[in-house]
């Protein structure tokens, strides 16, 4: 198991917790000063956690929504998938969004959204006059269900 080191920003911060013993994602909590904070329809709100963390080099923390947020309340990242890189060491904040059309409340020790540590592989970009043809070849947005051929953008 990665250990990986937090710092709480403030007494109130609740260490991130997972649900299960398999469970990928370690749930986020909200750390207002209020009690509770308010959603606006359609509208953006910066929750911080209260949370820092060290993420080992060659990961990154994957900001995503919680399901039963996301379905029972609307609420979901509004990036709806943030990365946190692991050379940043301030509070991690979790923009929410509500796509609902109704005032969501968010209260203080509530689980907005869960983190979850990825590895990632670092590249190099090599320009190329051309590049390995594939069966796929430059098919997109759906075009495995069209056998590969070209769509147009109204299809």
């Amino acid at each position: 198991m990665v250990k990986i080191k937090i710092k709480k920003i403030n007494d109130t911060a609740i260490t991130p917790t997972r649900g299960s013993e398999y469970a990928a994602g370690y749930d986020l909590y909200a750390n207002f000063n209020e009690d509770l904070c308010l959603i606006y329809p359609h509208g953006v709100l910066k929750v911080p956690t209260g949370v820092a963390m060290a993420i080992p080099d060659g990961n990154f923390g994957a900001v995503f929504a919680r399901s039963g947020a996301a379905t029972k309340q609307g609420l979901r990242p509004a990036n709806c998938v943030g990365v946190i890189d692991s050379d940043y060491r301030g509070e991690i904040i979790v923009a929410l969004r509500n796509d609902t059309d109704t005032i969501q409340e968010v209260r203080r020790g509530e689980r907005i959204a869960q983190i979850v540590i990825m590895p990632y592989s670092s590249v190099e970009f090599e320009e190329a006059d051309e590049l390995d043809s594939t069966a796929r070849g430059s098919g997109g947005f759906g075009s495995t269900d069209k056998k590969y051929e070209q769509l147009s953008m109204f299809e």
